[in-house]
Parts: structure tokens; C-alpha cells; sequence
């Protein structure tokens, strides 16, 4: 006599549900975008007062919104600078000390 029973009965799948009649994925490019108004510029935002625009994989400053000063902004690459290279060199020496304590 079977423990768990005498048959495999697996449970009814679900039905599927109804494909999408859209023909949006027929369409060619072109005609998305006269019949859907899909025109994409490039994306910009404007950030405490600052526009910024999304080109060539960086977000880069739209001319005449930025009005920092261009040494202020030197300043500030430098002082980032510094300061991952005294972050590298503190990592450096935690992983030194843990080497010495294990």
C-alpha cells in the first residue's frame, strides 16, 4: 500500500492570459514616433537652480546656468582628490593591522 497515495495528480495550471493585441511592437520606428509623439531629446534637469543635461554618458552643465566660479571647481576635484587617496591609505593600513592581528 502507497504512503502518500496511489497517483500523481498534478494541479491544473492557470490559463494563460490574453496576449496583448497592441501593434505598437509592429510598428517601424519612424511611425511610433509622427503617430505616438515618441521624440526623445536628451534629458535635462534642473537641480538647485543649476540645468543639467545627459550627453555622451555624463551629465554635463548646460551653458550659461552654471554660475560657480571655474577655480572653485578645481578646488574641489583637488580637495576630492586628497581625499581618496588618504581614504586608499587608511584602507591600506586597517588592512595591514588586521593582517598583524590574525
Amino acid at each position: 500500500m502507497p504512503l502518500f497515495g496511489n497517483t500523481f495528480s498534478p494541479k491544473k495550471t492557470p490559463p494563460r492570459k490574453c496576449a496583448s493585441l497592441s501593434n505598437l511592437h509592429s510598428l517601424e520606428r519612424s511611425i511610433r514616433e509622427i503617430e505616438l509623439g515618441l521624440e526623445y531629446g536628451t534629458p535635462t534637469v534642473n537641480l538647485a537652480g543649476h540645468s543639467l543635461k545627459f550627453e555622451n554618458g555624463q551629465w554635463v552643465a548646460e551653458s550659461g546656468s552654471f554660475t560657480g566660479d571655474h577655480r572653485e571647481m578645481q578646488r574641489l576635484r583637488k580637495r576630492n582628490q586628497q581625499l581618496q587617496e588618504e581614504n586608499n591609505l587608511l584602507r591600506l593600513k586597517v588592512d595591514i593591522l588586521l593582517d598583524m592581528v590574525s
